[in-house]
């Protein structure tokens, strides 16, 4: 399955954020920061990572049940959907 564009450039933009907290962790490590502060940049770009799973997963599943033929020509059946959400936790 192809994401929509909307999709798509909303993931890529979230990932880019993620990418520049990570540059962020290494930076304040570089810097000899506080490790409050290094923990705090850390788990923002993990939550980030986890939203952009998680709006990946929300537009499978709406492609999934808007078009179960489809999802299932494309391998998408119900198991392998909850076998992807469950990888989210």
């Amino acid at each position: 399955m192809r994401f929509p564009e909307d999709v798509s450039d909303d993931v890529l933009n979230r990932l880019r954020r993620a990418e520049g907290q990570v540059r962020g962790v290494q930076r304040l490590l570089e810097e000899g920061a506080e490790c409050k502060d290094v923990i705090t940049q850390l788990t923002a770009a993990q939550a980030a990572l986890h939203r952009v799973g998680l709006r990946l997963m929300s537009a499978g599943m709406r492609h999934c049940l808007a078009d179960p033929d489809a999802a299932a020509a494309d391998g998408m059946t119900a198991d392998s959907m909850e076998e992807l959400f469950l990888k989210l936790r």
